[in-house]
């Protein structure tokens, strides 16, 4: 059986040779880029399972990156791995559709965690059949991450897709916010409460001329996802 295959770019190159031989040893096959021109040029020519991403590389950052893979492949899993802390960093990231975002020093233990949880996501949805919603005027393809009509079509990160099908699999009915921050991240802590805002706000806003629907806050409660019969 084919090894996962991580693509990892990462400058320093201490924090890369111990991050990337921790990450063999657990059973992954690594491929390192120092700069991020390197990185984007061996993506291109590769194919990989999932992308660990610093922020503050020579050439061309993670952000760029991040949107450039998006671009391309809008399924893989992202991880950013950085030393900018503040929260505007963090939201940056999840916007361009990343997946998750760990700040420096962070735990090997975490890291292999979230790999494990991502990769395990994205086999899951490669897995199920194709399927349609009807949202109003638009449709909703789940497999493929699309929301299109016959004007438009919209991409969203996978992460965005599995929070638009949970709603509409559980339509009019109201979702505890920990009931959702488990549902996709497995934990319910203030940063992924953050994370689910930021991808709230990109749906209503995809969303936003449809006026059959509605996403509802419901103050210390959750949300829902409401639609007009």
């Amino acid at each position: 059986m084919k090894p996962v295959t991580i693509l990892y770019a990462e400058d320093d190159e201490t924090l890369a040779f111990l991050t990337k031989d921790n990450l063999e040893q657990s059973g992954y096959e690594v491929v390192h880029c120092a700069d991020g021109n390197l990185c984007m040029q061996t993506f291109r020519e590769s194919a990989f399972d999932l992308c660990i991403l610093d922020i503050m590389l020579p050439k061309k950052d993670g952000f760029e990156i991040a949107a450039e893979i998006r671009a391309l492949n809008t399924e893989i899993p992202i991880i950013f791995l950085s030393a900018k802390t503040l929260k505007e960093d963090r939201i940056k990231g999840l916007k361009l559709g990343a997946d998750d975002y760990l700040v420096k020093p962070f735990s090997i233990e975490e890291l292999i965690l979230k790999i494990e949880i991502f990769l395990k996501r994205s086999q899951k949805t490669s897995a199920v059949e194709k399927s349609i919603y009807t949202i109003g005027k638009y449709q909703f393809d789940s497999n493929n991450f699309l929301v299109f009509n016959e004007k438009e079509k919209t991409t969203l990160t996978q992460r965005e897709s599995e929070l638009l099908k949970l709603f509409l699999d559980n339509k009019n009915k109201v979702l505890k916010r920990e009931e959702i921050l488990k549902a996709l991240w497995g934990d319910d802590d203030y940063f992924m409460g953050r994370s689910l805002d930021v991808f709230i706000s990109r749906l209503r806003k995809i969303l936003a001329d449809e006026k059959s629907i509605s996403i509802e806050n419901l103050h210390g409660i959750g949300f829902k996802f409401a639609v007009l019969s």
